[in-house]
């Protein structure tokens, strides 16, 4: 997360949440979605979180468990230990080391 940048939102790990999701500002979810997610902001999946969503940001990091298709304007970054699984589509994708990817990238021009 950049520095200065505050979390808006917390989906607290315990917590589940089925539907449509969709915030202005920077988001955490630590517990369990099932449904589509939409965001001019940031996304950060936490450690331990599950999400079965098409999801659709600005900035999404994982590094919980994700199922669905992602599209971001600025980037995607998967840190150890996420588990995905769909499409990708981002103009930047950061994958590290000990991430389980299973999916498609589509890469895209920033616009």
């Amino acid at each position: 997360m950049a520095q200065g940048q505050t979390i808006c939102a917390i989906i607290e790990e315990g917590c589940r949440f089925e539907g449509n999701l969709s915030f202005t500002g920077t988001v955490r979810i630590a517990g369990y979605v099932n449904g589509t997610i939409f965001s001019n902001d940031t996304l950060i999946v936490s450690e331990g979180a599950v999400i079965n969503a098409d999801i659709n940001a600005n900035i999404v990091v994982i590094s919980g468990s994700v199922k669905g298709n992602i599209k971001a304007t600025s980037r995607v970054e998967m840190r150890r230990p996420a588990r995905f699984e769909g499409t990708v589509t981002s103009p930047s994708l950061i994958v590290e080391e000990g991430v389980i990817f299973h999916g498609i990238t589509k890469m895209k021009d920033k616009k």
